[in-house]
């Protein structure tokens, strides 16, 4: 085969072959997200976001860094997976990532909230949108911060 025609067929078998392994949800969830933010770092909080939305504290932790930090209200340092564990089952309702931007070394994500398996307390937050502040370093977040949605209004305190 000639070089000309290798340089076509080589990008096309490739792509034939990842396509028959296929990508992960999130590669494609993270890049359809809206606000431009890093799509490694917003892969994380919508897997994050799964886990939590479906009860699944093990899993929602693991996306923590030990130690980390989350202020929710208060400020909790996550010292091990327990505390990581503690604080996922401490948010009452399950979240969509719907646009996700950066300020810093943050990225802001902003959550359409609704009820989260395992838990009926997400009460009149369901359907409410909330913000969070992540500092995420190596695929892990190092900083989970709640924050006022953009017209200063808190995050209903039911939320996830």
């Amino acid at each position: 085969m000639r070089r000309s025609q290798l340089l076509v067929v080589l990008p096309v078998a490739v792509a034939l072959l990842f396509g028959a392994c296929g990508g992960s949800e999130e590669d494609s969830t993270a890049e359809a997200v809206p606000g431009g933010a890093d799509p490694a770092k917003v892969e994380v909080i919508v897997a994050w976001a799964k886990a939590e939305s479906s009860g699944d504290n093990d899993a929602a932790a693991g996306y923590f860094a030990i130690p980390s930090i989350a202020q929710n209200g208060v400020t909790l340092r996550i010292e091990d997976l327990e505390d990581a564990r503690r604080f996922s089952a401490s948010l009452p309702c399950g979240a969509i990532l719907e646009e996700a931007t950066e300020e810093g070394e943050y990225v802001i994500a902003t959550f359409r909230l609704g009820e989260k398996a395992n838990s009926n307390a997400c009460g009149d937050g369901a359907g409410e949108t909330a913000r969070t502040a992540f500092l995420i370093e190596e695929g892990k977040i190092v900083e989970w911060r709640r924050i006022a949605d953009e017209t200063g209004r808190p995050a209903p305190s039911s939320s996830t």
